[in-house]
């Protein structure tokens, strides 16, 4: 089974690199903390115009139809930049469940979602809070067994802090009006594909968090001199780095692999998305903890960027499941009597 990429995907890859890096700096981001929405409508309508808005929108509904698979090495590049947008919520989450519920309401939705001119927002009962809730035009939200649609005038909200400044979290409480789209079994499945969705759309962006925390440090230690040389150059601050390098590495896999499981629908792919947020969240804490550790004192100011996606990292730790849950589905398959484990099982 080949896993590489496309050339189309990585070119793709790079020319959103390119926009968001000269777009989404941390200067901006700052902005944005003293905003009261803390989004930016002209970045948004940017992402919108170069059609990522639409990129897992079917092309009935004028988007470009691609899967998860497509969009994960985007959704790193988002990490990277530590971009505050749903841009990772509505591709990865929002749309796919939209389209799954199908009827009126995606037919409704899903050409505004493509266009930019609509956030939908999904809820689940496993995350507590609902980030963006405020910036929602529809909400999707859970409540037992059962999925509702709301509108921003059914639904009331309360704000509450996050560690990371850019995550803008909510209790949502369904107010009347809102309609039921699902319930019983068939709500039980969409939920939980949704959440494996969500679950990966976090492992990809912490990956590419990893990756600039990593790249921070770099800069840093060629940066800061000590005995007339750049700290760097010292083989113990080197270690610190290559440490997380290969830790980052050897993430990058099974998260390309729950990719490829979620978009062909396989049944190993829930095993294959808590391997992933996994082994991302464990690069990530690492690169977090190596880089305050090589930034020296710096590294716990306000004034250095660090902060900004280290903060990110770890509030994205414990969304869409934290490391107990996502271990105990993959003990679930490991401990399990008819498992089928080994090399020769991977990709079974």
């Amino acid at each position: 089974m080949d896993f590489t990429f496309s050339e189309d995907q990585l070119l793709f890859q790079e020319s959103v690199r390119d926009f968001l890096i000269n777009e989404v700096t941390a200067e901006r981001i700052r902005a944005s903390w003293e905003t009261d929405s803390g989004r930016e409508d002209a970045l948004w309508n940017q992402l919108a115009e170069l059609g990522l808005t639409g990129m897992t929108v079917p092309e009935v509904y004028g988007g470009l139809g691609m899967t998860a698979l497509d969009f994960v090495l985007l959704a790193q590049e988002c990490g990277y930049v530590a971009l505050p947008e749903p841009l990772v919520h509505t591709v990865m989450v929002a749309v796919p469940l939209l389209n799954d519920i199908g009827g009126e309401l995606a037919a409704q939705w899903l050409p505004k979602v493509a266009s930019g001119e609509a956030k939908v927002i999904v809820g689940l009962e496993q995350n507590l809070l609902v980030e963006d809730a405020h910036v929602a035009d529809l909400l999707l939200i859970q409540q037992g067994d059962t999925l509702y649609a709301a509108t921003p005038d059914q639904v009331s909200l309360r704000y509450n802090e996050s560690v990371d400044p850019s995550r803008k979290l909510f209790t949502v409480e369904l107010l009347t009006g809102a309609i039921v789209v699902a319930s019983g079994e068939r709500a039980a499945t969409l939920i939980a594909s949704t959440f494996n969705r969500g679950a990966l759309g976090c492992a990809a962006q912490v990956l590419g968090l990893a990756q600039r925390m990593i790249d921070l440090s770099v800069q840093y230690t060629s940066e800061r001199q000590q005995f007339g040389k750049p700290i760097g150059s010292f083989q113990a601050v080197k270690h610190h780095m290559a440490n997380v390098a290969v830790r980052l590495e050897y993430a990058k896999a099974p998260t390309h692999r729950a990719a490829y499981a979620v978009a062909m629908g396989q049944e190993v792919a829930a095993h294959a998305v808590s391997h992933a947020k996994l082994v991302a969240c464990d690069a990530a804490n690492l690169a977090a903890k190596n880089s305050v550790q090589v930034h020296g004192a710096m590294g716990y100011t306000w004034e250095v960027d660090l902060h900004i996606f280290m903060k990110k990292a770890w509030a994205l730790a414990n969304t869409w499941g934290d490391a107990g849950f996502h271990k105990r589905r993959i003990g679930e398959r490991i401990f399990a009597t008819d498992a089928v484990l080994g090399a020769g099982a991977t990709f079974v």
